[in-house]
């Protein structure tokens, strides 16, 4: 099985500094959906991996997360594509779970729950907490340059295995041709 796992603010959408509070703030990041369309399309499952914690934070609740997920899907299938599965971390920033990236738990509840190991599995983010989660699976961290993607580079300390691209759109490319 072809799996690839994705963080969705900063990857797959416009992020914001003040969180995506609802449906109508999120955006898609040009040629995000036609990316995750042409991975479904080569034959891999997507899965969304995205700590959430305006939830935590009381931002919004689960039926706006729900709804935001909903726009995004409907994005994603209109270009063609599938999102298999979306795991979120509903903590808050200051919290120690082990679901909150950058701890590996949303990456081992992918792994049980599609029953594959996740060496070498594509895991792009744009922050470095999500490449440390990426790390610590074994999965193959890809930093994008999009969302908070230059900082991060910028900043440095990226896990020695982390491949950059300039966005999705550019990782597809290289894993479909």
């Amino acid at each position: 099985m072809k799996l690839i796992i994705l963080d969705r603010d900063g990857v797959i959408n416009a992020d914001s500094n003040h969180f995506i509070k609802s449906p109508e703030e999120w955006r898609p990041i040009a040629g995000s959906p036609e990316a995750i369309a042409k991975l479904t399309q080569s034959g891999y499952r997507v899965i969304v991996a995205t700590n959430q914690s305006g939830i935590g934070r009381g931002l919004f609740d689960m039926a706006t997360l729900n709804a935001i997920n909903a726009r995004m899907h409907k994005a994603v299938t209109h270009a063609g594509g599938r999102i298999d599965a979306i795991f979120y971390c509903p903590d808050a920033a200051d919290s120690s779970s082990p679901c909150r990236k950058p701890n590996p738990g949303m990456f081992h509840a992918i792994a049980e729950r599609f029953n594959v190991s996740l060496e070498r599995v594509p895991a792009v983010g744009d922050g470095l907490r999500d490449l440390q989660a990426a790390e610590a699976a074994g999965a193959q961290p890809i930093l994008v340059l999009t969302g908070k993607g230059k900082t991060t580079m910028e900043e440095g300390n990226l896990p020695a295995s982390t491949q950059v691209f300039a966005d999705l759109a550019a990782v597809t490319q290289a894993l479909c041709g």
